[in-house]
């Protein structure tokens, strides 16, 4: 009987070169910036085309479309996003929407789909593209969309309201999730300037420099060469869901080593009764317990990346690492401001942004698809 493999962490070479990179672009471009963007409520002036210069989004894009040509990896695109929401979570996942776009494409579209759509991403200069999914309502289920997708004579008419999109006001292009009359979940290629597409910015507590936006689509009609895949291609929303939850809880991974770090620092330094804080028992281990919740989340998200890229199902493993990152993710966030006490609630800390964008894990669908 064949041995089953080890469950192995150990990074590729160019994976450890990658994640050096990144992580001095989160603390150079990123960290620096976070307060600024979130008073803003938009990404600092230049930022998305500094994010173009890591490359990550001409990876998997073929050479003859002038990408890189290299295979897709789930792992590698999870590792980025951690590494990127280590810095902010808000810019981070402004910077791959186009890539959770250009994913979707690869993954679903035609070959003259990605040769008409993909080598607009590998020229100089960020192109904003989102994928637009969430719909409002208190019982919104992502594999059930109500927006409506009608065909007529010359291709479809597109009817309903998207929420939550990223970038939505600039995007150029996005994929919008409708259901397809008679066929189920499909997905359109949209572009900005549309007749009766209207975007409209939505405000939230926390994820403001991502710019998430309303559309409301009020019969768009589109040509039969919009539905990605083509009008007999399939499209697989559950695997579109699931990938983008494995993106969205590495994200959170990112966020809350950046809350581990920061309090570690916070509670040594900080002297009460002529001794550092942490030498309380209840501090110390406050601090331990962020640190366990954040390491099997980590192994959780690692593992069900490590499935999708072998190919093997992970779905049961992308459902467990979302709700575990959006459960323990969001007592790390409460806890990294119960420790600063008084000062975890005034904003000369970073920790109470962290912990108002954690609370967006257990949200988002559909962006950040490795």
């Amino acid at each position: 009987m064949s041995e089953l493999p080890l469950f192995d962490l150990t990074l590729t070479e160019e994976q450890a070169l990658m994640r050096d990179t990144v992580r001095k672009f989160a603390a150079t471009e990123m960290r620096v910036h976070s307060r600024s963007a979130d008073e803003a409520g938009r990404a600092p002036e230049g930022f998305y085309e500094k994010s173009v210069e890591l490359g990550f989004n001409m990876v998997p894009i073929a050479e003859d479309q002038g990408g890189l040509g290299a295979e897709r990896s789930p792992v590698s695109n999870m590792l980025i996003i951690e590494d990127l929401a280590y810095g902010d979570m808000s810019l981070a996942l402004g910077a791959v929407s186009s890539l959770s776009f250009i994913n979707a494409v690869i993954d679903h579209g035609s070959d003259a789909q990605q040769q008409a759509l993909l080598p607009a991403f590998t020229e100089d200069g960020f192109r904003p593209a989102s994928v637009a999914l969430m719909e409002p309502g208190l019982r919104f289920d992502p594999l059930k969309p109500k927006t409506r997708a009608r065909k007529v004579a010359d291709g479809y008419v597109l009817d309903g309201v998207k929420t939550m999109v990223p970038l939505g006001g600039s995007a150029e292009v996005m994929l919008v999730v409708a259901d397809e009359q008679d066929r189920g979940p499909a997905a359109f290629v949209v572009e900005r300037g549309q007749a009766g597409l209207e975007a409209s910015d939505e405000r939230f507590m926390g994820l403001r420099p991502l710019q998430l936006s309303k559309l409301t689509l009020s019969d768009v009609k589109l040509p039969a060469s919009a539905r990605l895949g083509g009008p007999e291609g399939s499209f697989d929303l559950r695997r579109l869901v699931d990938l983008s939850r494995i993106g969205v809880a590495a994200a959170s991974l990112g966020v809350g080593q950046a809350i581990l770090d920061y309090v570690k620092d916070y509670c040594s330094e900080r002297v009460a009764f002529g001794e550092p804080i942490t030498h309380r028992q209840s501090v110390a281990f406050m601090i331990a317990d962020i640190a366990i919740e954040l390491d099997a989340m980590r192994l959780m998200v690692y593992r069900a990346a490590a499935r999708a890229e072998q190919g093997l199902d992970f779905r049961r493993e992308a459902y467990l690492a979302r709700v575990q990152c959006a459960d323990k993710g969001m007592k790390i966030g409460t806890d990294g401001v119960q420790l600063l006490g008084g000062h975890g609630f005034i904003r000369e800390h970073m920790v109470e942004l962290w912990y108002r964008n954690m609370r967006a894990v257990g949200i988002l669908e559909g962006c950040a698809s490795v």
